[in-house]
């Protein structure tokens, strides 16, 4: 049995290396909560130019996220050796955009100091350092992200397609089941309908139903396409 110091000179992993792509899933399930919120702040009139420049950000680096995100976890799922390079640039990306969001908040007069959003925006940044310094040179993580199928990896036309195919359909049939699923529950424990309060409770699990849905419908379609592309490789060196 290799001691401790054997396994640390070898680059041995303790399981750490993991948390960056949970991470990201965790990041990407927010990004979609938030787009999925924010048809209801453009039906609102009469907006401040400042507070519809930002939620006009929001929705693109919303969009951006997720989908890069995807094309992570499909190199994450492959355990490609490009995931700790790649996830640092995407994570100091995410960082960046932190940065710039809380400064324009704390500058434009249109909004109100918030605590509880600074504490939210600094605990995302410490945690997106943690993972970078998780995934650095050295730190064992290469003894994970190796696969011999690494170079088989999808390109990142087809990751991106194939997972916007996955959030739609995902996302649809997540809504579908989420809205009903909403639905009988409101019924089978007599939630309120005074003022829509039923129907609020079955729109909120939609919601729900729906952010999960976009979220595993693009991770399956990440994966179906990497093993699709390893199957394929795999055939042309048996050939």
């Amino acid at each position: 049995m290799s001691s401790p110091d054997n396994q640390h000179r070898t680059g041995a992993d303790s399981g750490l290396s993991y948390v960056p792509p949970a991470w990201l899933i965790l990041i990407m399930g927010r990004s979609l909560y938030g787009l999925s919120s924010f048809w209801t702040v453009f039906s609102l009139q009469d907006l401040p130019p400042g507070a519809a420049f930002l939620i006009y950000g929001g929705v693109i680096a919303g969009v951006v996220t997720v989908l890069w995100g995807l094309y992570l976890l499909g190199l994450a799922i492959g355990r490609s050796a490009r995931f700790p390079r790649q996830f640092t640039i995407w994570q100091a990306a995410f960082i960046l955009w932190l940065l710039v969001r809380q400064a324009y908040i704390l500058i434009v007069p249109d909004f109100v100091f918030s605590p509880q959003g600074l504490l939210i925006t600094g605990g995302e940044i410490v945690i997106g350092l943690l993972c970078i310094y998780l995934l650095r040179p050295g730190s064992g993580a290469e003894a994970v992200y190796t696969s011999p199928q690494a170079g088989g990896a999808p390109s990142v036309l087809s990751s991106v397609i194939a997972a916007v195919l996955g959030i739609l359909l995902g996302g649809t049939i997540g809504a579908c089941i989420g809205l009903l699923a909403g639905s009988v529950i409101a019924d089978v424990t007599h939630v309120s309908c005074f003022e829509g309060g039923c129907g609020y409770f079955a729109l909120f699990i939609g919601i729900a139903g729906l952010v999960v849905g976009a979220i595993a419908g693009g991770i399956f379609a990440i994966w179906w396409v990497s093993r699709r592309k390893r199957g394929a490789n795999q055939g042309k060196r048996q050939a």
